[in-house]
């Protein structure tokens, strides 16, 4: 697995300083897990960060900053953010802790004909929904734009759009400037893990519609 899109340079480093919330942490950390150029990406934001730390100058504490940090430790442990993809299953490592260790165990919902969906519970907190879709082969989303950022990534099978092939591996970093319209290919069903800011902003008028069923 060689994927060809990756994560947006922003992206990394706000993952490698823990900006991000637990939705879009789980999906780029199964990216990371997937994807070698951008596990050494945020291997090296890291390590910059870390060396930023210690050159930086002593500075007095925020109001409450010790009780923050005491939440924090509180909080889960962290996700298995940087391990490639070993063990058995097809499930990325960051992603198993929430739906086991394979595909064809998940507990679909048909939201549309040939869209299924399975909504992921996350530790709570998190502003953003964390979910998986299943396309059939040869269907298409309706084409749409995101009134926010959106991250999704192809755990196997397929789809294109504008911006190019997307297959297993491959992350669709987008911001809220970016409509499209993926359609998968055919011969297998498309699985995708999706987390996003905002409502996805369905273009046609039956789509919107539609949109409070579908719930994406």
């Amino acid at each position: 697995m060689t994927p060809h899109h990756h994560l947006d340079e922003a992206t990394v480093l706000r993952y490698a300083s823990g900006d991000l919330d637990e939705a879009f942490s789980v999906v780029v950390a199964c990216h990371v897990a997937m994807c070698p150029a951008c596990r050494r990406a945020v291997r090296l934001a890291e390590e910059v960060g870390g060396a930023l730390l210690e050159e930086a100058e002593e500075a007095a504490l925020a109001p409450q900053a010790l009780e923050r940090v005491l939440a924090r430790l509180d909080a889960p442990p962290p996700l298995p953010l940087a391990r490639p993809e070993r063990e058995e299953g097809d499930v990325p490592l960051p992603l198993r802790r929430y739906i086991g260790p394979r595909l064809d165990a998940v507990p679909w919902k048909t939201v549309a004909p040939g869209i299924r969906r399975h909504r992921i519970r996350t530790a709570g907190g998190t502003p953003s929904p964390l979910y998986m879709l299943h396309i059939g082969p040869g269907k298409a989303v309706p084409e749409h734009g995101h009134g926010g950022a959106e991250m999704t990534l192809i755990l196997s099978g397929a789809y294109q759009d504008a911006l190019g092939r997307f297959g297993p591996g491959d992350i669709a970093d987008l911001d809220e400037h970016i409509e499209h319209q993926p359609r998968v290919e055919g011969g297998a069903p498309c699985i995708c893990l999706v987390s996003t800011e905002r409502p996805t902003r369905f273009k046609g008028f039956f789509s919107r519609l539609l949109q409070p069923l579908v719930g994406i």
